[in-house]
């Protein structure tokens, strides 16, 4: 369809838009790195999985396939990714060359084996000996025996030992974690800050790896493998879906590659033995770069300055909330909404430790899709189970990446005396729900949280994210009609205030919508403002298509993908889409709309994608609460308002910032969020 944008070149362009924050003059410098990063991970994560997924359809053969959205096959498309990548990941070494030229300025050096000093000669050695070597095991390639595995996710240097007849060929593993980093901080000078790459001390140490070999000289040369993250579950049903899951996140790991990434010096015999090996063929597969790879670790660049850092104010203590009373008494008085990382993810954290201490507080379920590594919330359930509650957790073990994690989780929660509830195969729990119940004189209370975004306390400081906290009736009988289906999933319940997918969410939205688009028709005020972090379902492009038609007035702030194609005359002329990316991920769901003149709002967990909408457990609630309903009207009107970091999102798709008329305040949207707040706190 003409009118429906590529789901996959939309995300490519919001990447860019990372890329856009890392070229931004006006962010310190080594932010601008941590960009690069994000933007690396990203780009990482979408071969992974897109393309991976692309190049699978394209390779069936004798079989009528479904278009992908925009209208292209498998086969048209890759060529067009193919050359966005190429052409970002240019962008992206010219940014990271000036970016370290910057860098010189503060006295900060990113130096190579070849520029050491001899007291940083000795300190490398010393640290190749004492931290380093014990970690690597060498891998000599052999013509005759197959490669051993290699996981993606790592970096790995080729080594080529040539001698007077032949070469031997090798490929070292870099041992990189938190106690071997990527990036080592040298002994320097002062007024001066030396840094080197993991990757140049282990070259500096060639011939003490691999000493018993006779060879003229040594050379190595950094590649990244990037394999298939597809993840397919056996279907015996005699098996448990933990085991499933194991054993899928294993065949995953041995997924084929989809890209090798390497260093364009590399000499050509090494790049022919390791793609051979690799069983890699396609010319697209092969992807030259520079001297580095694995360049997500820049997320971890070390922090040298204060001054090359992006200020982040601490989070507020919610007006309401006194972190030294009992936050289930503040919830009993009214509803709360807490937005983060504005407010401190601390008071979700203290509800769930008051209700585990709580003698009143017979139960607690929670739906866990994503958790903090040392988990604050799995603690406090361990600690409500021991204090005798009934706790129910939902966790999800198909959250891409995090699988591993979750299957821990079960097992640590279960050994606690945690009921773990598992979702089927092919139905995804994403909803972010808490229901805590409690005793009070002859009844019992429950007590709902309501959420857009994961509970972890570690993402919270740098997700936006909203999250309310109710004792509604209606809410709560809603609550638990949802843990219910979620452990008898042949049930659907109707709900009375919860919008629930995959049965009733689509259908929700839609009814939004087409309220509006009667009040557009009859003359009166209609409008839609919502904020997701994706819109790429077509049918609720289609749906947004016939409101703007119709006179609606829909303004959309969508951080990624984004398959409606914004401003086009006689189908979205009504339509403005904006897409703003800073120093905090945009992650909130909101939808309001103008209802005859009597604004409603509601906050979920879902996106307007096919697989939230159908093939998800997704949870809203529409707010009740006036005051927090002008809360988020403020939020939204601050966030289009945004004139700094907000980009407009329409063909012909040049991530062009929202215009700034010369003379006129700017306006930087999470920082006036922070002021926001802080005003509504007086």
């Amino acid at each position: 369809m003409m009118n429906i944008y590529s789901r996959e070149i939309s995300w490519l362009q919001f990447n860019d838009r990372v890329l856009q924050e890392a070229r931004d003059g006006s962010v310190p410098l080594v932010q601008r790195l941590r960009f690069l990063g994000i933007f690396s991970n990203n780009q990482d994560e979408f071969i992974r999985v897109r393309v991976a997924n692309i190049i699978r359809m394209a390779e069936l053969r004798g079989q009528k396939l479904p278009r992908l959205t925009g209208g292209y096959t498998a086969g048209d498309l890759l060529p067009l990714i193919d050359r966005h990548l190429s052409s970002s990941r240019d962008i992206f070494y010219e940014t990271y060359a000036g970016i370290r030229a910057e860098l010189e300025s503060y006295g900060v050096y990113v130096v190579d084996e070849n520029e050491l000093s001899d007291a940083q000669l000795a300190f490398c050695q010393n640290y190749f000996s004492s931290v380093v070597s014990t970690r690597l095991v060498p891998l000599l390639l052999r013509k005759s025996v197959e490669i051993p595995f290699l996981p993606d996710g790592k970096i790995y240097l080729a080594v080529k030992m040539t001698g007077t007849a032949s070469s031997r060929y090798a490929i070292l593993q870099m041992p990189v974690s938190d106690a071997c980093p990527r990036f080592v901080v040298l002994p320097s000078q002062t007024g001066r800050t030396d840094i080197i790459f993991l990757d140049d001390i282990v070259r500096l140490f060639l011939d003490d790896i691999f000493f018993m070999f006779n060879y003229e000289s040594i050379s190595a040369h950094t590649f990244k493998i990037v394999r298939d993250a597809a993840l397919t579950l056996d279907d015996d049903a005699s098996k448990s879906i933990s085991e499933k899951m194991f054993q899928g996140i294993t065949k995953r790991e041995h997924g084929r590659p989809v890209r090798l990434i390497y260093d364009e010096a590399m000499p050509p015999d090494v790049l022919e033995t390791i793609a051979r090996k690799l069983g890699i063929r396609r010319a697209g597969q092969l992807q030259a770069g520079g001297r580095y790879h694995q360049m997500r670790d820049l997320m971890k660049f070390p922090s040298v300055h204060p001054e090359l850092e992006e200020p982040r104010s601490a989070p507020m203590i919610h007006p309401q909330i006194d972190p030294r009373e009992s936050v289930l008494g503040v919830i009993r008085k009214g509803d709360v909404l807490l937005a983060y990382p504005y407010h401190t993810f601390n008071h979700f954290i203290d509800l769930l430790r008051e209700a585990a201490v709580d003698p009143r507080v017979q139960s607690i379920h929670i739906t866990l899709y994503r958790t903090a590594q040392h988990s604050k919330v799995i603690h406090a359930l361990l600690s409500a189970a021991q204090n005798g509650k009934a706790v129910t957790a939902m966790v999800e073990l198909k959250a891409r990446f995090d699988e591993e994690q979750n299957i821990d989780n079960t097992d640590l929660l279960q050994q606690g005396g945690v009921k773990v509830v598992h979702s089927l195969e092919e139905l995804k729990v994403h909803s972010k729900l808490v229901l805590i119940e409690r005793r009070e004189g002859n009844t019992t209370r429950g007590y709902a949280y309501v959420g857009t975004g994961n509970f972890n306390e570690d993402t919270a400081r740098i997700y936006g994210d909203f999250g309310l906290l109710t004792t509604d009736e209606a809410v709560v009988e809603d609550a638990r009609k949802v843990f219910d289906f979620l452990q008898n999933t042949h049930k659907h319940p109707t709900y009375n205030k919860l919008v629930v997918s995959p049965y009733y969410m689509r259908s929700k939205i839609e009814a939004i919508i087409d309220g509006e688009i009667r009040n557009a028709r009859r003359g009166k005020k209609a409008y839609i403002h919502a904020k997701f972090n994706s819109l790429t379902d077509e049918a609720m492009v289609i749906k947004l298509y016939e409101a703007s038609r119709a006179g609606v007035e829909v303004r959309l702030i969508i951080r990624g993908a984004c398959c409606l194609q914004a401003g086009v005359p006689e189908l979205s002329e009504n339509i403005e889409v904006r897409s703003i990316v800073d120093k905090y991920l945009e992650h909130a769901r909101l939808l309001i709309a103008c209802n005859g003149g009597k604004a409603q709002s509601w906050i979920m967990s879902a996106d307007l994608m096919t697989r939230n909408l159908d093939r998800r457990v997704e949870v809203g609630i529409p707010i009740r609460d006036k005051g927090i309903h002008k809360t988020l009207e403020g939020y939204f009107a601050i966030q289009w308002g945004d004139n700094t970091k907000a980009r407009l999102i329409a063909p012909p798709y040049l991530n062009a910032y929202v215009p700034h008329t010369e003379g006129t305040p700017t306006h930087r949207s999470q920082t006036e969020l922070y002021d926001y707040f802080e005003t509504l706190n007086k």
